[in-house]
């Protein structure tokens, strides 16, 4: 359940391995936000924002950002720029990267079995 008190089922995940994670933080009664702040990395020469990022839950009990990804290792360099971007910029901010395999060992830890049809291209 969200900090908010909205269930899991209330909120418009962008994938499904989103939904997944949500579901064993859920069992496990951890509170968590999805999305709930986007940092901005790059300007423009007017000021304006021209990148950012928002990762996509948010531990308030552990003070910590969860970015999860289940693309191909060779596919996620982008993601991997704006988390060392973050880090430069933001300090402060604790974040965690589950990648494609981190995914897969938690979905096997948790039994289960949809972990394979949640890992995205």
């Amino acid at each position: 359940m969200t900090e908010d008190g909205e269930t899991q089922a209330e909120v418009a995940f962008a994938h499904p391995s989103e939904a997944a994670f949500a579901r064993i933080l859920d069992f496990y009664q951890v509170a968590w936000e999805y999305e709930p702040r986007t940092f901005e990395l790059r300007w423009d020469d007017e000021g304006n924002v021209s990148e950012a990022f928002s990762p996509d839950f948010y531990l308030p009990e552990q003070d910590l950002y969860i970015e999860l990804t289940t693309m191909e290792q060779r596919l996620i360099t982008k993601k991997h720029r704006k988390l060392r971007r973050l880090r430069e910029l933001y300090p402060e901010v604790n974040i965690k990267l589950l990648n494609r395999s981190d995914f897969k060992q938690m979905m096997f830890k948790y039994g289960l079995d949809e972990g394979d049809s949640l890992i995205g291209q």
